[in-house]
């Protein structure tokens, strides 16, 4: 439900009305409401009140950090739209306002509205997708004493290992715009390490922005055909980076941004004991050097509802948003080889109608070394929205991705953990993957205890993955599936998931393979 505000006895103009009158701001009030709203007699239940107790809530300072205006400022309704857009990201709010209060002389008092999302974070999770469980035990605070730090701890297995995880992370640490992150897994095959210290660039008029990073990660990978496990060997990784940016801002709704800094990348591949071994392993690699990146942005963004989530506002960047980076690793600074290293992405978003949305994008990344690019990895996709009413829509996404001159080991998988919902896990591999899904999408008005949303779906996946040296004989072509699920959005809670419970029955099974697949996962998205 949205956060509770009085109306206004006389309406002051809009954001719109008040930048073409060059206003300035006044006083800015931010008011934090607990996560249930007990006046609202849906809401006004013993347990809620129970948790409301219990909950504590966001302190206003956190809101007050997270603002991109203050009072003297001219108002600018981009400012405005990317402070929800800023606020609305955070887990630990579930809804959020801003709007104008009072208006005189030339100065405007505005009022920031917030309502909590629930934060601490208990359970067993129990989930199935490829034919394979997971499951996990957590706990997991999103908004420690008010703070927005994140605390949490867990214990989780699924197909690959079996991981105990700490993790502790905040966007704002002591009210700055500095972000720090650290996550310990001791895993059943080794363990992953991450560490950053990062002041991004945290909105599109940011002048600044440095920090670094590091990961360290040892684990055994498994190289699987036809949903089966055929060998496994162990991979250590480590990955660094620092940098340094600069930008201008924001001009004319365009953002630019450089940074230069050094990254460093190191993989080695080892037999491991005991398991079956692959045919050949990956050539250890030490890449370490500097780099330059370049943004482009457009600040243009549409607030709709009902796409990828279930009744909330979801923001769409609809305008141009290109990145490129170049990296020269040298022998001369400790390289295993000479190499050019090279990343690029765009994407851009269209509305051929209104009420109809096109998001396409585009990725590469490689290195040219001894006068050849290699492991080049290339990729497209599409989604499309189609409206067809206030609680219909019509889904569709293609994606495609090819690797060129990868190493022995690297390869493109397609199974029902990642698309092909009626089909074993990792079922198919390649160095090419195409895959196309169609949905029918059904978002209901049900709130179930004011805590759950509800949709449906009924889907068509199809798709393949070929070419390389691992292929799936027994059934290497193109495969497709059909079925029919229900979502559910824990609306009020940190997590964001959407819970999946659907029905998928493969169109090219072979005998191995179950006539229904049984998913249920909690996913970021409808």
């Amino acid at each position: 439900m949205p956060v509770a505000a009085q109306p206004l006895a006389t309406a002051p103009p809009s954001f719109a009305e008040l930048e073409a009158l060059q206003a300035r701001i006044g006083e800015v009030r931010v008011h934090t409401a607990d996560v249930f709203d007990t006046e609202n007699p849906r809401e006004d239940w013993t347990l809620y009140r129970w948790a409301n107790a219990l909950h504590i809530q966001t302190r206003a300072s956190v809101v007050e950090n997270s603002l991109l205006f203050k009072s003297g400022d001219r108002v600018t309704v981009a400012v405005i739209e990317e402070t929800e857009r800023l606020l609305r990201s955070t887990r630990y709010l579930y809804d959020v306002q801003i709007r104008p209060v009072a208006y005189q002389d030339g100065v405007v008092d505005i009022e920031v509205l917030t309502r909590d999302s629930w934060s601490l974070i208990p359970g067993v999770s129990v989930a199935r997708s490829g034919g394979e469980n997971s499951s996990g035990i957590r706990l997991r605070e999103y908004n420690f004493l008010g703070t927005g730090t994140t605390l949490g701890i867990s214990h989780a297995s699924d197909v690959d290992r079996s991981s105990n995880q700490l993790l502790l992370s905040n966007d704002r640490v002591f009210g700055t715009w500095t972000a720090m992150n650290l996550s310990l897994a001791s895993n059943s095959d080794g363990y992953r390490y991450v560490a950053s210290v990062v002041r991004p660039f945290h909105s599109l008029d940011a002048r600044w922005a440095a920090g670094g990073a590091a990961v360290k990660d040892s684990r055994i990978e498994a190289v699987y055909n036809a949903g089966n496990v055929v060998s496994e060997y162990r991979h250590r990784q480590e990955q660094a980076e620092v940098f340094g940016g600069w930008s201008l801002g924001r001009i004319d709704g365009w953002v630019q941004r450089y940074s230069i800094g050094v990254s460093l990348l190191d993989n080695a591949y080892e037999l491991e004991p005991g398991r079956v071994a692959p045919p050949a392993l990956n050539q250890d690699e030490r890449l370490i050097g500097p780099f330059v990146r370049y943004e482009l942005i457009e600040d243009r963004y549409a607030k709709l509802i009902n796409r990828d989530m279930i009744g909330t506002p979801e923001f769409f960047l609809l305008g141009l948003s290109s990145r490129l980076q170049l990296g020269w690793a040298g022998t001369s600074l400790g390289s295993s080889r000479d190499a050019l290293l090279y990343q690029a992405a765009v994407s851009r978003g269209f509305e051929p109608s209104p009420g109809d949305t096109l998001l396409a994008s585009a990725s590469l990344s490689g290195r040219y070394t001894g006068g050849r690019v290699s492991k080049q990895l290339f990729g497209v996709e599409g989604k499309y929205y189609l409206q067809q009413g206030k609680r219909w829509l019509f889904y569709a996404a293609a994606s495609g991705d090819m690797l060129t001159n990868p190493d022995v080991l690297d390869t493109l998988l397609l199974g029902g953990d990642n698309g092909l919902r009626g089909y074993p896990l990792r079922y198919q591999a390649g160095d090419k993957r195409a895959l196309l899904t169609l949905e029918e999408r059904f978002y209901s008005n049900a709130f179930i205890w004011n805590l759950f949303r509800v949709g449906a779906a009924a889907f068509v996946d199809v798709g393949r993955a070929w070419g390389g040296t691992n292929v799936n004989a027994a059934n290497p072509g193109w495969l497709g599936d059909a079925g029919v699920g229900l979502r559910f959005a824990s609306v009020r809670v940190s997590t964001r998931d959407v819970l999946h419970i659907d029905l998928a029955f493969p169109l090219n099974a072979t005998p191995d393979i179950k006539k229904v697949q049984v998913l249920v996962k909690g996913r970021t998205s409808f």
